[in-house]
């Protein structure tokens, strides 16, 4: 028999989503089965899985060790811990760098200064992620430990391209990632991006179309309406710059794959350095003059412009992460 006690992670979630994550190898028949047999019950009841959990609520699996090990993929995650994911020897040193480029920490947020290269979410590759490395600091500094990890996952809300640096907002309890999904998706957090652009362009709101392009995971930008195209709107101010090369604040109205960079290549002034949307011959000469190969494109600032409680803390505060060095150095140089 195995016993659980749910914590402020799990309370507020439908009680079989719990057991999904509990046992995340095991199908859902299987899940309501073991309810029906009150193999699994909810402060020692029958439960049917449409409970909401409340924090002191007690799990109770009657499972062999065999069946849960099996349906709660324990020996999986074992082998990814010993070959490099958050309990390895040097999760110490990784959570301690890591700590360095946190921007904002409470009890249930933090937002962090995502350096280039670092990918938002896990893929294929055997590179770290803001998601293991987010993790990692957790159960390093106490507020998380590993079973907490079984039922609840801390992660980013916001994304950016590996190649994009800046800001990223973290949920890192249940209510706090649930209150950043919604002030994302409801816009009530404002997001501020500066850049490097070859050329200049006015200071102003623009306004176009987009649309994802058939082929090569690009998108296209057109000033009228385009078959299946959706409306972006972008603000644009210059902070710098002097004729060649401008630092721009680009705020994002609309916030659609690749807004900021495909709308400044529309308007003929692309970022520096973007390999996908950015001149060719700009990102020769930057790479020759100056070693920069990625897209100067830096997420600077988040507004919260409205928060509710118990968050309402947040209303009208503004967090800033650093911009990197290279984007002054080549301003200077030219």
């Amino acid at each position: 028999m195995k016993q659980f006690i749910a914590g402020k992670n799990e309370a507020g979630q439908r009680f079989d989503k719990y057991l999904s994550k509990l046992l995340r190898e095991a199908p859902k028949s299987f899940i309501y089965k073991m309810l029906r047999k009150k193999n699994i019950t909810l402060n020692g009841k029958k439960a049917a899985g449409s409970e909401m959990l409340s924090e002191g609520d007690e799990i109770r699996l009657f499972l062999s060790d065999e069946t849960f090990l099996k349906f709660s993929g324990t020996n999986e995650n074992a082998a990814r811990t010993d070959s490099g994911s958050p309990g390895r020897r040097s999760g110490g040193e990784r959570a301690a760098a890591f700590a360095k480029r946190i921007i904002y920490e409470d009890d249930d947020l933090l937002f962090w200064n995502k350096p280039l290269g670092v990918l938002s979410q896990p893929d294929a590759s055997e590179r770290d992620s803001i998601v293991e490395m987010l993790q990692n600091y957790l159960l390093w500094s106490g507020k998380l430990c590993e079973k907490d990890l079984a039922t609840f996952r801390p992660a980013p809300v916001n994304r950016l391209d590996r190649n994009t640096s800046g800001i990223v907002l973290c949920g890192i309890s249940l209510r706090g990632l649930q209150f950043l999904s919604e002030a994302v998706h409801e816009r009530t957090v404002q997001k501020k991006y500066v850049c490097v652009i070859y050329g200049s362009i006015k200071d102003g709101r623009y306004d176009a179309y987009l649309k994802k392009a058939e082929t090569g995971n690009k998108v296209e930008v057109s000033d009228d309406p385009i078959p299946g195209g959706k409306p972006i709107t972008t603000v644009f101010r210059t902070l710098s710059g002097h004729g060649r090369y401008t630092l721009l604040e680009a705020e994002l109205v609309t916030g659609r794959t690749h807004q900021i960079r495909a709308h400044l290549t529309h308007m003929g002034c692309g970022i520096v350095g973007d390999p996908k949307y950015g001149n060719p011959e700009v990102n020769r000469e930057v790479k020759q003059k100056y070693g920069i190969q990625y897209q100067m494109l830096h997420a600077a600032e988040v507004t919260f412009c409205d928060s509710e409680e118990p968050f309402g803390y947040l209303a009208g505060k503004t967090f800033r992460a650093e911009i990197p060095p290279d984007f002054a150095r080549i301003l200077v140089s030219t």
